[in-house]
């Protein structure tokens, strides 16, 4: 199995280990410190050695920070974790703050009247601080930068660094060369008048130079850093111990490998300006420039546009990925309507099958994040993480969400439906129809060259809106091929201000959550392409979708449909069932039938 059932929150170690870090921070000086999830990477997922927020809190979530003072333990979290966060911390010595609607400048400034508050420059971005220091200006409070990060300090038993060992991704599936890559972006740098750019973000070494890590869990990347030179070289600085002789004749003479303890040095010896992304990259990383009197240019990340712009090679393997991962769905859903009115079913046997159903496919590297199985009001916890401890029966007429996903080395995926187990009631039909009915209405928008997701955004959420409902996430995030899952800059989202181009893959995954009750997700994902040509032929674009495997009939409120919308969900389902039935068992294939009859 690669996903495992235990408990990665302590809720009873936060106090002792709080009181333990205000003394250390104590010893420095200090009446405070920020505690990101972040690593120094500033990727989403972190390595096990860089869980700092979840050994101090307990917290387990995906995005999140802890703002440490003297009386008080402030746990930011946003929408998806609101309930999770009650349930993971002890609530007498930390605080769930609901984040980003409180500002955590806000926070510190109704809190502190004065003091120093520390934090480690390695893992928070220029832009995240500057902002904080902006609404510090004018308050007795200074921040502090850390010498030594004092969390690491008290935890005695911090994990080692990862040294998951790197692997080629084959230009077949890539449809470019590193060589080719490094080219073209050297030569934007050159337009821009840069000499160099610095890059920070895992998946962005891991695209660039077309090779794949085990560094983090359920995500193919390789942790290290790089200096990309305008002439098309990179000084890759990361752990030798990761790369064989077979990815050194890969990476050739123009990618010099280094040790990670070099970074500094080098970015030293550099000559400016040297493009920097406040956004992604670490604010120690400035401070080197700066302190070696290297100009630094602000910029994107230059790999972050050209990597969310997949090339016809890199769609049409994800397109694959997609239909071997549809099978092993239909074989899952299947199974499970067979099972599940037996009565013996738990959230974690649902996953143990469906990871088998993958794995049967003989092509799965990993599963693309912890599977969520959520049954009844387990459901309504955004994102779930069965384990032992909180395993739930898959009891009759209620709800299960099960949203999974896997790595394949031709693409990504990620899917959620949501199964009826027995007759789980009207108000459970009205709610997923309508989240149905805001995934069609995404599927099927036509829309302008350069808008942004924030444009689209409530498409998906009006017919919720109309009821009084809504739902504390984004609509969708971007996706990578054979890379993260979550994937930047691309996302539907009330905050991206992006603009959606081509190539883009997102996730279109509207939902429900009634706390304590239900939970109701429907993802597919879906790709940016031109719109074919209308009316007085502005440049318009769509989507086209990825994800194929049928919505539950029976959770389908017919008369609530519009006639486009019908039409769109049988148009799909007739999809399903075209592309899917010579992928599949004889069993499931009579079951597909079933599941795919028109409305």
């Amino acid at each position: 199995m690669f996903q495992t059932f235990d408990s990665h929150s302590s809720p009873d170690q936060g106090p002792p280990r709080l009181a333990a870090l205000r003394a250390q921070l104590a010893e420095m000086g200090l009446d405070g410190c920020l505690v990101p999830r972040a690593d120094a990477h500033q990727g989403e997922y972190v390595a096990g050695r860089d869980e700092r927020l979840q050994w101090l809190t307990g917290f387990t979530g995906s995005a999140g920070f802890c703002i440490v003072l003297p009386k008080v333990a402030g746990v930011f979290i946003d929408g998806r974790y609101r309930t999770q966060v009650k349930a993971q911390v002890d609530l007498g010595h930390f605080t769930p703050v609901p984040w980003p609607e409180t500002r955590p400048g806000d926070w510190i400034r109704d809190r502190l009247a004065s003091g120093r508050i520390g934090f480690d420059p390695w893992l928070h971005t220029t832009d995240e601080i500057a902002k904080l220091e902006t609404i510090l200006e004018g308050a007795s409070v200074t921040l502090c930068r850390f010498d030594r990060n004092p969390v690491d300090a008290i935890w005695s038993d911090q994990p080692p660094g990862p040294l998951g060992k790197v692997f080629l991704h084959p230009d077949s599936l890539a449809g470019e060369s590193h060589a080719d890559k490094r080219a073209r972006l050297g030569q934007d740098l050159r337009t821009s008048g840069q000499t160099a750019a610095v890059l920070t973000l895992p998946d962005s070494l891991c695209w660039l130079l077309n090779i794949r890590g085990a560094d983090v869990p359920k995500n193919p990347v390789v942790h290290g850093f790089a200096i990309l030179h305008a002439d098309g070289r990179v000084d890759l600085f990361s752990a030798p111990a990761k790369y064989d002789d077979t990815v050194r004749v890969h990476l050739g003479t123009d990618v010099a490998l280094h040790v990670p303890d070099v970074f500094a040095q080098a970015l030293a010896r550099l000559t400016g300006p040297v493009r920097v992304d406040k956004t992604t990259a670490p604010l120690a990383v400035s401070d080197l420039l700066a302190a070696a009197g290297v100009a630094v240019s602000w910029g994107d990340d230059p790999c972050k546009l050209p990597k969310a712009r997949k090339n016809p090679t890199e769609i049409a393997a994800t397109r694959e990925a997609h239909l071997r991962d549809g099978a092993a769905m239909v074989e899952f859903l299947c199974w499970l309507d067979d099972q599940a009115p037996r009565g013996q079913l738990t959230e974690i046997s649902v996953v143990q099958a469906l990871e088998g159903f993958r794995r049967a496919t003989n092509a799965l590297h990993d599963i693309s994040f912890d599977t969520i199985s959520g049954a009844g009001p387990n459901g309504a916890i955004i994102h779930y993480r069965v384990t032992e401890e909180t395993n739930r029966p898959i009891r009759q007429d209620e709800l299960l969400l099960v949203d999974s996903g896997g790595q394949y080395p031709d693409g990504t995926t990620d899917i959620t439906r949501t199964i009826a187990i027995g007759d789980p009631g009207d108000e459970a039909r009205e709610a997923y129809t309508r989240v149905l009915q805001g995934l069609i209405a995404i599927s099927r928008v036509r829309f302008p060259k350069g808008l942004a997701g924030r444009d689209i955004d409530a498409l998906a959420r009006y017919p919720l809106w109309l009821a009084g409902q809504d739902y504390d996430h984004g609509t969708g995030h971007g996706v990578g091929a054979f890379l993260s899952v979550h994937e930047g800059p691309q996302r539907i989202s009330r905050l991206s201000e992006v603009p959606l181009d081509p190539g883009m893959i997102l996730s279109n995954e509207p939902g429900y959550y009634r706390e304590g009750a239900f939970g109701i997700r429907l993802e597919n994902l879906i790709v940016v392409e031109p719109a074919p040509a209308l009316g007085d032929n502005r440049a318009q674009l769509a989507f086209e979708t990825l994800t194929f495997a049928p919505f539950d009939r029976r959770l389908v409120l017919r008369d609530r449909l519009a006639p486009g919308e019908r039409d769109w969900l049988n148009a799909y389902h007739a999809a399903v069932q075209d592309r899917l039935t010579a992928r599949v068992s004889a069993v499931a294939r009579d079951w597909l039938a079933l599941a795919c009859a028109p409305l």
